[in-house]
């Protein structure tokens, strides 16, 4: 394959070192650093979904009032689909080579897609804070119960020693990142077996078939809401990872080595926790509110250590792919800097959002489920258009067009845009979320007879599963043509 310069517009050309820091930006990977098989992707996706937090979710899903039988099957179910999608999404990392947001360029337009780039870096910035806030707490919760400092001082230590893992991570960039989540992998799995094992006595298995089933609604806002904290956090980062693999690499086993890697944990873990707070009031409360103290009292003292390693670097896994995917995508907006530059600021801007998160907020949970919800209708609708535009093109990407506005991608898509504006419109008024800012959403649920903010379905969260439809159906029936003519003069 010819080598293409695109220095002007990703900062950073196809094969380029500078030692350990990679310079690859937004450029189309080169033939040459193409290796590996699907199966390497299985190590990326598991660390980063492997955290006791997933333990604590299980009070989430039973607390919208539904049995026990019924959150395994919605936890399981939103988990799987919500990452099966991203196994799709990482399909067209093996067939253009390129991160997830240029190859968004098709199906949107080059400068169109600076619409779902947008929110795509909210998305990813947005959990790199979330999950250092998480981090830091965790710390700090288990230093309490043993004893040692908690103050001001020790938690800043433990922010800093964090968000320095996190950044040195994303500067490093691919190779680094695949060897680090391959060590966490086989550490953090093997500390999480310790912590289920410690934990048999907890469980009240009596109690698991005698809660009490819910309402359908409740079901399917559980499916959601599970899908929300794991899967669709991560689709649009998919082909970030798959792009390093040679074109010829499976596709049956992007997918499955993306899907089960990233799944496996998750279902494991959200099937524990669901075992450990059925039948336990207490500990569903205190799960729900303070998940990392909760877990960390039912230990002995001296598996504290390992328990907050687990609790640490699991999520500190997930933060380092989310420094690399988010610095990609400030590339893709038009910000000309080298790759390892927009790693620094996006590391700014974690620092500080999850500084203010840690030390100055008091109401981090609601921020915390509304972001979800909320970021989840555009990513959804995104989602359904860039996979129907993958499912209708017969051939790969064009490597020098995806950066050229006046090539045949065009500056701007009608199909692709009125695919996500329609899914987000619809999507925003069948969700509710909880803070003063956010009470427009669920515009819809009255007129649609769905008993309004206050009704049954206003839980179900159902405009994450319509703006993912919408999309998709608007790509489908209106996108056809605009790819066909594309790929007529390949």
């Amino acid at each position: 394959m010819a080598t293409i310069d695109l220095r002007r517009d990703d900062g950073g050309g196809p094969g380029r070192s500078a030692g350990p820091v990679e310079t690859n930006g937004i450029n189309v990977i080169d033939e040459s650093e193409r290796t590996g098989t699907p199966r390497t992707l299985f190590w990326p996706w598991a660390a980063a979904n492997v955290s006791v937090l997933a333990i604590g979710y299980g009070a989430y899903l039973l607390g919208l009032g539904i049995g026990f039988w019924q959150a395994l099957v919605a936890g399981v179910a939103g988990i799987v689909v919500s990452f099966v999608l991203v196994g799709l999404v990482s399909l067209a990392g093996k067939r253009g080579s390129a991160p997830t947001m240029v190859l968004s360029r098709a199906p949107f337009g080059v400068v169109g897609n600076a619409l779902p780039a947008l929110v795509g870096y909210v998305l990813t910035v947005g959990w790199e804070v979330i999950l250092v806030t998480l981090s830091t707490q965790a710390v700090k919760t288990v230093f309490g119960r043993l004893g040692w400092p908690t103050g001001t001082r020790t938690t800043l230590g433990c922010f800093v020693v964090v968000v320095a893992v996190i950044v040195a991570a994303g500067l490093f960039g691919y190779r680094a990142i695949i060897g680090l989540q391959r060590a966490l992998t086989v550490v953090l799995g093997i500390l999480t077996v310790g912590f289920v094992l410690l934990t048999i006595k907890d469980v009240h298995w009596h109690q698991v078939a005698a809660v009490p089933g819910g309402s359908t609604q409740a079901v399917i806002g559980a499916a959601v809401l599970a899908a929300t904290l794991f899967g669709f956090g991560w689709v649009n980062t998919g082909a970030d990872y798959s792009r390093y693999l040679p074109r010829r690499a499976s596709s049956g086993g992007v997918v499955w080595w993306t899907t089960f890697g990233s799944s496996i944990f998750p279902v494991l873990l959200v099937a524990w926790g669901l075992l450990l707070v059925t039948g336990n009031k207490d500990l569903t409360a205190s799960v729900g509110s303070a998940p990392v103290a909760a877990l960390a009292a039912l230990l002995p003292t001296w598996y504290l250590v390992p328990f907050v390693l687990v609790a640490v670097f699991g999520l500190v896994a997930g933060a380092v792919m989310d420094i690399y995917s988010s610095g990609l995508t400030l590339l893709t907006l038009g910000v000309r800097i080298p790759r390892w530059s927009a790693a620094l600021i996006d590391g700014v801007i974690m620092i500080a959002g999850s500084y203010y998160l840690v030390f100055r907020s008091a109401n981090f949970q609601n921020a915390f489920t509304s972001f979800l919800i909320t970021l989840a209708v555009p990513m959804a609708a995104w989602c359904g258009v860039f996979l129907a535009d993958l499912l209708q093109r017969r051939h790969t990407y064009d490597d020098r067009e995806l950066y050229d506005r006046r090539g045949r991608y065009g500056m701007a898509s009608v199909p692709g845009l009125t695919g996500m504006l329609l899914g987000m419109a619809l999507g925003f008024g069948l969700v509710v979320a909880t803070p003063a800012l956010l009470t427009w959403e669920g515009y819809l649920l009255g007129p649609f007879g769905l008993g309004g903010r206050g009704g049954i379905w206003a839980g179900a969260s159902l405009g994450v599963v319509v703006a993912l439809v919408a999309g998709f159906l608007v790509q489908a029936v209106g996108g056809l043509g605009r790819v066909r003519r594309q790929e007529r003069v390949l």
